[in-house]
């Protein structure tokens, strides 16, 4: 950005992303009609033609909001409100719309809806609100217009098939790093790389050998305790995450589903298991293995909400001791309302801690991040509208606090970042931990 851009969007508060303004500005309209028909015409079909016929634009489904709720009802910011500035004016217009429209449908569906899907549950006729804006994302990304920083992380998915640019040879040093570092603690404990026909594939998102390492050094202390039979890709596919899944981008997304699958079978693996991250856990049992023409993963999946329920009630795993400071737990929308979850994740919750504190509402009616749909991803330049949409969330953290919550427990990686940001700007004053991080610090260890 130029220093005369800086200074505009100093003056006028409003942000210049490169991403949509250069993109914008290569649009045609004979361009943009082609495209939004091609999208409509040869991509969607019975699904998006009943919502649209079936919607009596009743509003139902805006108190289920969070960006609604948190702009003070402001029906623009309503799911309804969302989709009729967006794909029903380009069905009404049969793509006829200009690149003024194009640049606000891009600012609506990537940085003003996070695709939660809580507004599905509360619309009368059960329509799927989310997937509607990501066919508004669909002809973004065709468009060409996709936000700056969403986009670059897209690149990145494609160059290395991570979306943290890490290259080969990085991935694997932090993982012998990360071993080197365990030793310390257990002499004999070892990242087993490449193992053939191990149980599980151990699987992370890109984040943690970039910033969050030790994630990596206490998932190995937590499966070698266990005892369990695992392995971890020396290659491609070690990456779960997929952001190609929230730009539109489908036919990355496709490979990035591929490649995951194909390491795993390669390895012959009986089942992968991932970390604690919702959107990469969605895009294995919803959207990329349904891209592939699967109905179901190819290889059994487990999110480490499972996971850790399963090592606990096996005994796999014992507690020494209870964390003893009150917690509070966010359902994350894609392993709680998307994957049910929510009743183990209470399970494993109880299991490590003295008290926990529910907030209201909670599991499958939880209030999302607003973080995650690639919404954080978008960077920096929406960091301040991102958290000014999810006061809600604010409101309800200060709640679980004045009922005595000390720590809040995050069970994935976009939601841990979204709410550190929540709990920051609002002065909330909570400490935000991983299932993982509790786990390490209660169980039993060797002498």
């Amino acid at each position: 950005m130029t220093k005369a851009e800086n200074k505009e969007q100093a003056t006028t508060g409003q942000i210049l992303d490169d991403g949509i303004k250069v993109g914008v500005s290569r649009l045609t309209a004979d361009r943009i009609e082609k495209v939004v028909r091609q999208v409509l015409d040869k991509e969607t079909g019975a699904r998006l033609k009943a919502y649209v016929e079936t919607c009596i634009h009743c509003g139902l489904c805006s108190d289920a909001c969070h960006f609604y709720l948190s702009h003070d009802n402001d029906p623009h910011f309503s799911p309804v409100g969302k989709v009729k500035q967006t794909i029903w004016e380009m069905i009404r217009c049969k793509g006829k719309v200009d690149p003024e429209f194009i640049s606000r449908a891009a600012l609506i569906a990537h940085t003003e809806c996070n695709l939660c899907k809580r507004c599905a549950q509360y619309c009368p006729f059960g329509i799927d609100i989310a997937y509607m804006m990501s066919i508004v994302r669909r002809i973004i990304h065709k468009l060409g217009a996709t936000p700056l920083y969403l986009q670059d992380t897209a690149h990145s998915h494609s160059v290395h098939m991570n979306q943290m640019w890490v290259k080969g040879d990085e991935w694997v040093d932090t993982l012998q790093w990360q071993e080197e570092e365990a030793q310390a603690e257990i002499p004999t404990l070892r990242i087993p790389l490449e193992k053939e026909g191990a149980d599980i594939m151990y699987s992370v998102i890109a984040p943690e050998p970039k910033f969050q390492a030790q994630l990596i050094y206490q998932a190995a202390v937590i499966l070698d305790v266990a005892g369990v039979s695992w392995t971890m890709p020396a290659g491609i596919g070690w990456d779960n995450s997929d952001m190609a899944m929230f730009t539109g981008d489908n036919e990355l997304m496709g490979r990035l589903k591929r490649a995951h699958f194909e390491t795993a079978a390669r390895l012959k693996v009986k089942r992968i298991v991932m970390g604690e991250c919702g959107h990469a856990f969605r895009s294995v049992y919803d959207m990329g293995n349904r891209w592939l023409g699967w109905a179901m993963p190819p290889i059994p999946i487990s999110h480490a909400i499972d996971f850790y329920y399963e090592l606990i009630t096996s005994g796999k795993i014992k507690i020494a001791k209870k964390y003893p400071k009150p917690v509070t737990l966010h359902d994350p929308c894609n392993v709680s309302r998307g994957g049910g979850l929510h009743d183990k994740a209470r399970y494993v919750a109880n299991a490590l801690c003295e008290e926990v504190v529910e907030m209201y509402p909670n599991r499958e009616h939880n209030y999302c991040c607003a973080a995650g749909g690639g919404v954080v991803n978008c960077g920096p330049p929406y960091k301040k509208k991102r958290v000014e949409g999810n006061r809600v969330k604010a409101e309800q953290l200060f709640e679980a606090k004045s009922r005595g919550a000390h720590t809040l427990i995050a069970p994935c990686h976009n939601c841990h970042s979204g709410l550190h940001d929540v709990v920051h700007h609002y002065e909330v004053g909570l400490e935000i931990k991983f299932f993982q991080d509790l786990i390490y610090e209660c169980m039993e260890k060797p002498v």
